[in-house]
């Protein structure tokens, strides 16, 4: 009989970390459990939550498993370092990262580094450990570092003036030489991969995957369990509760403007049906409490539809913002214009078994998703029939059931893709031919 093999060690670096309440490290925390049953076994590092400048959520600790172990650094106050105009947790904690990154791979114990992150600079410190360790790493590419979204023409003006410039100037001179040296690469959509292809020559010999996020199963599962955790918004019985969950930003302004168009025509057709809708938009802005400014509303008012939508600016927290999804009749999917998002609530979404509207580029990273899972009515922005079908969506879910509102969607495909377990068998697999790459 041949003896298992032993299992491989990796450290994953993760600077957001529960109980923070951030989606860069909802990849990391769905694979923990699964993990060791593909060979690998996990250890985490991450900054302390108390140095981190979001919302916590306590719920969130209790979905990781008790035996993994989970390094926590310090980070320099953001007080201070903002007097240099520098928040980013990254640069705050790079000291911390570095010193307690090469403590734990100086004991040789482990095979691999996995970053998985949108806190970029800290990616460079993988270079830096494989020259001084020899360990090989891996980058999850959740959103594009180096990016010209802002330059192109019809886009609107980029945010946050001389920082948006100075990032943009450090990722065209870090970028390269941050991931030159790196193993194999993920990310959650192929146009980030494609524009990497194009933008370094080396970059096509080094192992890649698309993998989305991994649905949280487990999650819904837990909430489910626990109804005294409450939606962000309180149900009237004789309204339909349409609700989207998430940040709205300039880019996806053209699907915003798609939406409340369809409604405006809907009520227009139908002005009593109209008036039992209601359209809940929950944490559309990403700045902290008393801070953050509504995006949504001023839209819908140009469609003389404001009086329909609710916009609550502020974040919920994680188990709040899964409850509200399966207290709402229907969800309210918007894309970005760039093609290459692909949110990762579409796990979500899929798992809450309420109807869906897409409302997204047709030829982007989001839409294909969409249209492979089945489980949503995707709408093309810009396409001629798009207000006509938003509209019919709205009236759709007014007079169906719930049964036929949700069906043909492909269950298959998603047990088979997008569970977690599954997205991590792909990591895994991925990590493999990682490792058996020479530099």
């Amino acid at each position: 009989m041949t003896a298992a093999r032993p299992l491989r060690r990796i450290l994953i670096v993760s600077p957001h970390f529960p109980p923070v309440n951030a989606p860069d490290h909802q990849r990391v925390r769905t694979s923990l459990p699964y993990f060791r049953s593909e060979g690998w076994e996990p250890e985490v590092l991450a900054v302390d939550a108390a140095r981190v400048e979001s919302q916590s959520d306590p719920l969130l600790e209790k979905t990781l498993p008790a035996d993994v172990p989970i390094h926590r650094v310090g980070a320099l106050p953001a007080r201070l370092t903002r007097l240099a105009g520098l928040g980013n947790l990254a640069y705050r904690a790079w000291s911390q990262l570095h010193a307690a990154g090469a403590r734990l791979l100086r004991t040789g114990r482990f095979d691999l580094v996995y970053f998985s992150t949108t806190q970029f600079v800290a990616t460079a410190l993988g270079a830096r450990w494989r020259k001084q360790f020899g360990v090989p790493f891996v980058v999850d590419i959740q959103d594009p570092w180096r990016t010209d979204y802002y330059e192109r023409p019809g886009s609107p003006p980029p945010p946050g003036g001389w920082k948006y410039r100075f990032a943009r100037w450090q990722a065209a001179r870090l970028e390269e030489r941050a991931w030159r040296d790196a193993s194999g690469f993920v990310s959650v959509s192929p146009v980030y991969l494609e524009q990497l292809r194009a933008r370094y020559p080396w970059f096509a010999g080094r192992p890649a995957d698309v993998i989305p996020f991994g649905a949280p199963e487990a999650d819904f599962a837990f909430v489910r369990q626990h109804p005294e955790i409450p939606a962000a918004f309180r149900r009237e019985p004789d309204l339909e509760h349409f609700v989207s969950v998430g940040a709205i930003g300039p880019i996806m302004q053209p699907a915003m403007e798609a939406i409340f168009a369809g409604l405006a025509a809907w009520r227009s057709a139908g002005p009593d049906a109209a008036a039992k809708c209601r359209l809940h938009f929950i944490g559309t802005s990403y700045a902290p409490a008393g801070r953050a400014v509504p995006s949504v509303q001023p839209i819908a008012a140009r469609h003389g539809v404001g009086d329909l939508v609710i916009e609550q600016p502020e974040r919920a927290g994680y188990f709040t913002a899964l409850q509200t999804l399966l207290a709402a009749d229907a969800l309210l999917l918007p894309g970005s214009d760039d093609p290459g998002y692909s949110p990762s609530k579409i796990g979500a979404c899929f798992l809450a078994q309420r109807p869906v509207l897409a409302v997204m580029p047709a030829a982007g990273a989001a839409a294909a998703r969409v249209r492979a899972l089945q489980f949503a009515e995707l709408v093309a922005v810009g396409a001629p029939d798009a207000v006509t079908r938003v509209a019919g969506f709205f009236e759709h879910v007014r007079n169906a059931s719930p049964v036929e509102a949700i069906a043909g969607r492909n269950v298959r495909l998603f047990a088979s893709e997008d569970t977690a377990q599954a997205c991590t068998r792909r990591q895994c697999a991925l990590f493999e031919r990682a490792l058996a790459r020479r530099p």
